[in-house]
């Protein structure tokens, strides 16, 4: 993948599996939030999936649209846009009314000094949401930030983990969870809880943040040494895939993969691949941000890119000049501040 074209097109490839489900799934898809980092190629997957499917669907886009290249690019490939403010109630109620919603609209950077914007993002566009689209099917985006840190030894926080979040843009995420669970609890809305735990992306990541410091000769953060990530394609895939697991009351779903991964480690790769010499910062602690994905490979199985693949997709991405949009994943965080 030696551009962006084709890291997307590579993005937005389904599965069999995705295939099937739209042949079963009733109703058109709505994506909330579309312009984010994952929702585009996530749109982009679902219309190559229906298509693949020979059914007849459409795919909704709805996002502010700040960028009209951005939007302009999501139509050709067949994604229906809206252009819509999910933090005002009146003009969420002007969407049209789909039965498989994913609510991926959320803020995470910029969190520290701007706090009360993170709150209303996260929690106040979800009531609207939610008591909108109460007829519907709803997997919302959540993260794995609302578990508790634990030590590396513990194979990470399954579903059944009390949920105990650290800082603001943490706690604000659970805010959005509560939200959603008590749509469910008063309109009888099937939802799913989809905590996500760091997709790969090629332009972002932790794998990437890793790489460009090496590449940029700066020392590695190795305070939080272990972390959990997984393809993006596949994340979006499940996305999709859980409109199908949506349950009342609401049903939760840890997505990343299965390997609890060193930085180290990581590191050591990236600068044989990459050609460079490896240095780094930090005292490695034991508490880290870590998910058991086992009800995920259970329900869909492994995901379809490994942890090395990823890896070597990364130095081959930046060893050909591919581009970074410039959103550190701030792995190396522990104290919840972004």
């Amino acid at each position: 993948m030696k551009s962006v074209a084709e890291l997307e097109e590579r993005l937005a490839r389904p599965g069999f599996e995705l295939i099937e489900m739209m042949k079963r799934l009733e109703g058109d898809i709505m994506i909330l939030g579309i312009g984010g980092k994952m929702g585009p190629t996530m749109g982009r997957l679902a219309v190559n999936a229906i298509r693949e499917a020979g059914v007849n669907k459409k795919v909704y886009g709805v996002a502010r649209f700040s960028n009209p290249e951005e939007r302009a690019k999501m139509e050709s490939w067949g994604i229906e846009t809206i252009a819509c403010d999910l933090l005002d109630p009146e003009a969420v109620k002007t969407l049209p009314k789909i039965k498989n919603i994913i609510f991926m609209a959320g803020r995470k950077f910029g969190t520290q000094g701007c706090e009360d914007l993170t709150w209303a993002m996260n929690v106040l566009a979800p009531a609207y949401v939610g008591d909108h689209f109460k007829d519907s099917r709803i997997v919302a985006f959540s993260t794995g930030c609302v578990y508790p840190l634990v030590p590396v030894g513990s194979c990470g926080c399954t579903e059944d983990v009390i949920p105990s979040p650290v800082g603001e843009y943490s706690q604000s995420c659970l805010g959005r969870e509560r939200i959603f669970q008590n749509c469910a609890r008063k309109n009888g809305t099937e939802i799913l809880l989809y905590r996500l735990n760091y997709a790969i992306d090629l332009r972002y990541g932790v794998i990437h943040d890793i790489a460009a410091n090496i590449m940029d000769d700066k020392p590695v953060d190795n305070t939080v040494g272990y972390f959990n990530a997984i393809w993006q394609g596949d994340a979006n895939s499940y996305a999709l895939r859980c409109l199908e697991h949506c349950a009342n009351p609401c049903a939760i779903m840890n997505i990343t993969g299965p390997e609890t991964v060193s930085v180290e480690s990581t590191a050591l790769k990236l600068g044989k691949l990459l050609g460079k010499e490896v240095r780094f910062k930090g005292v490695p602690g034991n508490q880290c941000y870590l998910n058991n994905s086992a009800k995920m490979c259970d329900v869909f199985g492994y995901p379809s890119v490994s942890m090395d693949t990823m890896i070597r997709w990364q130095a081959e991405w930046i060893l050909n000049g591919g581009i970074s949009i410039g959103k550190p994943t701030h792995f190396e965080v522990n104290t919840g501040k972004f």
